[in-house]
């Protein structure tokens, strides 16, 4: 077997653990970002099983408790990162912009043997990190970055750090589309381009869908690509759940920032969702034959 078929093997595994891991979540507590565990599986998948190049970590870590928020003068502060193993000069960065897919992305962390496997057990608890809304102590999280839309000017800070210091290491950012309504991504945009940041990626999990219900009833963001491009990025536009075509994406060398629109469908997997439609933010169950449902279609997964 090829190493690219390899590859794509472990996405689709991994991509199918989170979306088992996050109904199993939603069933066991009457709620979970389900439709963006539908939508970003093979994104998250790709990114963390086949594109970053993170260094190992010695075993699955437990996520430790809440000790406070970073302070000036407290220089030990252990963010999330600490769940993609220790940074070098030559390795990726990772930092995940949408906040609320915090429970997929530890999904993501222990499919891929990063979070221990009891992690999702201190979501949501008092003074535990594993919180709903992912901030810098959250695994797989360094920084925090909401409201929303921030990530991208952080990664762009940090991108220009790496390129002053002349490491070669990526710096990559997880975004979704209900940022392109923000005004801080254009400025973000034009700046990283303006500083030649061709080390910063952007993956996007363009699912047409947030909490107000579908994309262009809130407010139009296409032409995406078109817009992109206007502030001098590359843009590669793909099927967010063809995995090869979004690991080719993220081999493209392109001499200036590169961002891969990924257009997703939030209900793949689990096509009972679109009864919800056209509100699919936030799946909680309205009833005990609604979630009998569900759970008949998770026994079915998990054969």
């Amino acid at each position: 077997m090829s190493d690219s078929s390899v590859k794509i093997q472990e996405v689709e595994r991994i991509a199918k653990g989170i979306r088992e891991r996050v109904l199993a979540h939603s069933l066991a507590n009457n709620g979970g970002y389900m439709s963006q565990a539908c939508s970003s599986a093979e994104l998250l998948g790709s990114l963390y099983g086949a594109i970053l190049n993170f260094s190992e970590v010695k075993e699955p870590i437990a996520p430790p408790s809440f000790i406070g928020v970073p302070q000036i003068g407290q220089h030990s502060y252990i963010t999330g990162a600490q769940f993609h193993g220790k940074p070098g000069p030559d390795l990726d960065r990772l930092i995940s912009s949408p906040a609320h897919y915090a429970l997929v992305i530890y999904a993501a962390l222990i499919e891929t043997g990063r979070l221990r496997e009891d992690g999702l057990d201190h979501f949501n608890r008092d003074g535990s990190t594993v919180e709903m809304i992912g901030a810098e102590h959250s695994p797989g999280f360094e920084t925090t970055t909401g409201s929303l839309a921030q990530a991208l000017s952080q990664a762009g800070g940090i991108a220009l750090a790496r390129k002053i210091r002349k490491e070669s290491g990526r710096t990559w950012v997880f975004m979704s589309d209900g940022e392109f309504q923000e005004g801080q991504t254009y400025e973000a945009l034009q700046a990283a381009r303006f500083h030649g940041l061709d080390k910063l990626r952007v993956i996007v999990d363009v699912n047409l869908n947030q909490c107000d219900g579908p994309m262009d009833t809130v407010m139009k963001i296409e032409p995406l690509a078109d817009r992109i491009k206007a502030f001098g990025w590359n843009v590669t536009v793909v099927d967010g759940h063809d995995i090869p075509a979004i690991l080719a994406a993220a081999e493209e060398e392109t001499g200036n920032p590169h961002m891969i629109l990924c257009y997703t469908d939030p209900v793949r997997g689990l096509p009972i969702l679109a009864e919800r439609a056209p509100t699919l933010h936030y799946l909680r169950f309205t009833s005990a034959e609604e979630r009998a449902r569900y759970e008949n279609i998770y026994q079915e997964m998990i054969k």
